[in-house]
């Protein structure tokens, strides 16, 4: 990463949360030679592992900050993907070669998010003209007389006031920075949790045949099932009436892997999460000095792993066009133009999908179910609707119909060939 050479009236662009989506904005900003302080309330990096996917799309706009190599080292490509009925197995499979012709990169790359964290940090910690904030919980955020925002914080050794031109908002779906700005987080709240637990047992072996990545429909415990490079992983709801300590308990996660795929050997469980799954959007991505990205801004069903995704894409749109108002671009278009886009983005492609994918897996209407069996093999076996399919999926088709962090009024790029 270069060092800092521009900067912005008012002081450091501040980035809120030290996720891979403000790491993302915070090395994009750094990129750009924008000075950036990037505050996080943990002691160091993040280690959850709940994402795991990277979309083609995502991969571009990776690529352009130099980390996809490092990525694709310690990640796992996977071209296909299966959808699957736990009752009448493989319904159709999806193989991302067919976007050879439009993107570098026509597959999911498979790696914990916790890694592109670590990665991102390891660059931003030798980046001149960058502050990491660990250990520093955000308190309040306030415009500030002339240009900027102050983003006062709580660290060991007391209070601190940060002051900034821009301040990003990348703190999650619980965002102290949205409640500061008085924006709602309209939508609801699925009534059953989604646990995730990774066995070592490689589920390959056990299940022959299935995919590295595989949705299994069923209409009274559907499963995701997919392989990253330390573990499988599967993913599947809690009735609302089931305890916490019961739903994580190791007992309850051997039977719910043997109901999987029977093992005499057992299933040895190396990370287990139990969360809360929500459809909800920002009703403003954007509130004066300061703007919402990621969880902050949109938070989804993790069926088709695009929320981190398009969070990354709303971190580097944001931060090109913050570079472009450093070269003296019109502020309020540009932000105008981010807030718009963003949110079309997250409420037609990113809501609309992941809901459209958890009905689908978890359909208990029998015609409605095979209707949409039918619909996915039909799908499938058409390579122009496959095709289209894989575009949206991949975030491909929002990001050439919108582009990422493009000038106001500029047209989309028109798709690589």
């Amino acid at each position: 990463m270069p060092g800092i050479e521009r900067g912005l009236p008012g002081g450091p662009v501040v980035v809120v949360g030290g996720g891979p989506v403000g790491m993302v904005a915070a090395a994009s900003l750094a990129r750009f030679g924008i000075p950036v302080v990037l505050i996080e309330a943990e002691e160091r990096p993040k280690t959850d592992w709940r994402a795991s996917t990277f979309h083609a799309a995502t991969l571009e706009l990776l690529d352009e900050l130099g980390i996809a190599d490092q990525m694709h080292a310690e990640g796992l490509v996977v071209p296909v993907y299966h959808f699957r009925d736990r009752r009448d197995g493989l319904i159709a499979a999806f193989d991302f070669s067919l976007l050879a012709d439009e993107t570098p990169f026509p597959y999911r790359l498979q790696l914990n998010q916790q890694h592109l964290v670590r990665m991102l940090h390891e660059r931003l910690a030798r980046t001149p003209g960058v502050e990491l904030l660990f250990g520093a919980r955000v308190t309040g955020v306030a415009p500030r007389a002339g240009n900027g925002a102050l983003v006062v914080v709580s660290t060991a050794t007391g209070t601190r006031e940060v002051h900034g031109s821009w301040v990003i908002g990348a703190d999650g779906a619980g965002s102290t920075v949205r409640r500061a700005l008085g924006v709602d987080f309209t939508g609801w709240t699925y009534p059953e949790r989604f646990l995730i637990a990774s066995t070592s047992v490689d589920l390959a072996e056990a299940l022959p045949g299935i995919a590295e990545v595989n949705y299994v429909a069923d209409p009274r415990e559907w499963l995701f099932l997919l392989r990253t490079p330390e573990s499988w992983r599967a993913v599947w709801p809690v009735p609302a009436g089931q305890s916490e300590a019961d739903a994580l308990a190791g007992a309850t996660l051997e039977r719910q892997f043997q109901g999987v795929a029977p093992r005499r050997a057992g299933y040895p469980i190396i990370d287990r999460q139990l969360y809360r799954v929500h459809q909800r959007v920002a009703g403003s991505f954007r509130a004066g000095r300061a703007v919402l990205i990621g969880d902050a801004a949109h938070i989804n069903s993790p069926m088709g792993g695009v929320g981190l995704n398009s969070g990354i894409h709303d971190a580097v749109d944001i931060t090109r066009r913050l570079a472009r108002i450093a070269e003296g671009a019109a502020a309020e278009a540009e932000l105008t133009a981010f807030a718009d886009v963003r949110r079309r983005v997250a409420v037609e492609y990113v809501q609309a999908d992941t809901q459209r994918n958890t009905q689908r897996l978890s359909e208990a209407d029998e015609s409605r179910r095979r209707a949409a069996h039918e619909e996915m093999r039909a799908t499938a076996a058409d390579p122009d609707r496959a095709r289209a399919y894989m575009r949206r999926a991949s975030l491909l088709e929002s990001v050439r119909r919108f582009g990422v962090g493009l000038p106001p009024g500029a047209p989309a790029p028109a798709p690589a060939r």
